[in-house]
C-alpha cells in the first residue's frame, strides 16, 4: 500500500488529492493547527481511506469485484459522509477484524482515526450535530511488557562495538541507552543541538523541542564523535550530527537501524527482539528502575505529552517482584508432614450423643 512518505525526506507528503475534499481538509487541520506530525497525519490518511473504500463498497457504490485498493474515493460529498451510521462504522470495524486481519492494536488505530475525523465534522466544522463515532467503543488490547536489555547486557553492547567508524557507532548507541530518544529524533540531530551547557535540543513528535541534559559518558562520546567527524575527508553535510563515513552525508533511520542491529549482534544480543526502539524502552527502564527516576522527570526526558504514556516504561523489574514475594509473612514457613499413629475411624462424641438422644426422650 503506497502512502506519501518518503523515507529520504520524513517531513514531506504529498497533499492527499484521491480523498474526499473534507478529508484532505482535516489532515491539514491536523499537521497546520494541531501541530502533528507527517508521519502521524499519514497514518490517519491511510485510515480514513481505507474507510471510505470499505463504506462504497458495502453501500454497492462500486462492483463487487472492485478490489479495494483501486476504489475511488474522491467523489465522496459532505452528504455522504454526514449519512454515516453508527452501525456502518461497527460494520467497518468487523471488516477490518475478520477480512483484514488487523490486529486490536490496529483496528484501535483505524477507530481513533475515524473518531478524530468526525469530532473534527462536528466540534470544529459544526457541519454534525452528533458523532456517529462516539459511542463506538475502542478495542480492548492485551497489555503486553515490551522487552528491553538488563543492565550487563546493556554494558556488553557498549564493550562489544566493532565498526569502521566507532566513535559515531559508539556514541550513537551511548545516546540511546542514557537520553532514551526516538530514532527519529536521533537521526535530525545537528551539531548545533550540542550546547555548552551540557544539553541537548531534541525535536520531537509534532516538532515539539525539549532539552535533555548529558551525563559525562554522553558528552565523552559526542566530544569524540566530533574530533573524528572533523576529519572526515568528504563530509558534505555540515549541520549533521551522524553522518556516513564514506558519503559525508547524514545518516538514514534505516542505516542507523542496520548499525544497531550489527552492534547487537557482535555483543552476542541478536535474535533476542531488540532494536532501536528497544534501546528507548532500555533508557527509560534503566533511569526508573536503578536510578529512582522521578516518573514526572521520565516524562519530560522521554518527551512524553502525558504521564500515561510514561507508565509503560516503569513496570516492576524481576528484583522488585522477587523481593515483593520475598515480604509475604508466610514466605518463610515450611511445614513437614507429621507422623500421626493410625487409628480406625470411630464415632464422635456428638454422633454417639446423637444416637442417645431418641432413647433419652
Amino acid at each position: 500500500m503506497s502512502t506519501y512518505i518518503d523515507s529520504r525526506h520524513p517531513n514531506q507528503h504529498g497533499d492527499y488529492q484521491d480523498c474526499p475534499s473534507y478529508v484532505v481538509r482535516y489532515l491539514q487541520d491536523s499537521e497546520t493547527i494541531r501541530g502533528l506530525s507527517p508521519r502521524t497525519v499519514n497514518g490517519y490518511y491511510i485510515d480514513l481511506r481505507t474507510f471510505f473504500r470499505f463504506l462504497m463498497r458495502s453501500r454497492g457504490l462500486v462492483p463487487e469485484d472492485t478490489p479495494v485498493e483501486e476504489i475511488d474515493i474522491r467523489g465522496i460529498d459532505l452528504a455522504m459522509i454526514q449519512s454515516v451510521t453508527t452501525s456502518e462504522i461497527y460494520e467497518f470495524m468487523y471488516y477490518i477484524t475478520r477480512e483484514r486481519d488487523n490486529s486490536a492494536a490496529a483496528r484501535a488505530r483505524k477507530l481513533s482515526s475515524v473518531k478524530g475525523f468526525y469530532k473534527f465534522l462536528t466540534n470544529k466544522m459544526k457541519l454534525l450535530e452528533k458523532n456517529p463515532a462516539d459511542d463506538v467503543g475502542t478495542p480492548a488490547q492485551k497489555k503486553r511488557l515490551p522487552k528491553y536489555l538488563s543492565l550487563n547486557e546493556s554494558i556488553e553492547l557498549l564493550k562489544n562495538i566493532r565498526s569502521d567508524f566507532y566513535e559515531r557507532d559508539y556514541c550513537i548507541i551511548t545516546l540511546f541507552l542514557n537520553c532514551g530518544m526516538r530514532l527519529s529524533e536521533l537521526v535530525n540531530i545537528n551539531i548545533t543541538d550540542i550546547h555548552e551547557d551540557g544539553t541537548i535540543r531534541i525535536v520531537g513528535k509534532g516538532d515539539k523541542e525539549r532539552l535533555v541534559y548529558l551525563n559525562d559518558a554522553c558528552i565523552s562520546a559526542l566530544r569524540r564523535l566530533c574530533e573524528a567527524r572533523a576529519k572526515l575527508p568528504n563530509l558534505q553535510d555540515q549541520k549533521a550530527l551522524f553522518v556516513s563515513g564514506k558519503t559525508g552525508k547524514r545518516l538514514s533511520a534505516r542505516r542507523v537501524q542496520q548499525i544497531v542491529d550489527s552492534c547487537l549482534k557482535t555483543a552476542g544480543l541478536s535474535g533476542k527482539g531488540y532494536s532501536t526502539h528497544k534501546l528507548r524502552h532500555t533508557a527509560a527502564t534503566m533511569m526508573y528502575q536503578e536510578g529512582h527516576v522521578d516518573m514526572l522527570a521520565l516524562k519530560e526526558i522521554l518527551g512524553h505529552a502525558h504521564v500515561s504514556t510514561t507508565e509503560i516504561y516503569t513496570h516492576l523489574g524481576t528484583e522488585q517482584l522477587r523481593q515483593a514475594a520475598d515480604a509475604s509473612p508466610f514466605a518463610k514457613l515450611d511445614f513437614e508432614k507429621k507422623n500421626l499413629t493410625a487409628r480406625k475411624p470411630g464415632k464422635t462424641a456428638r454422633a454417639k450423643h446423637q444416637e442417645k438422644a431418641p432413647e433419652e426422650e
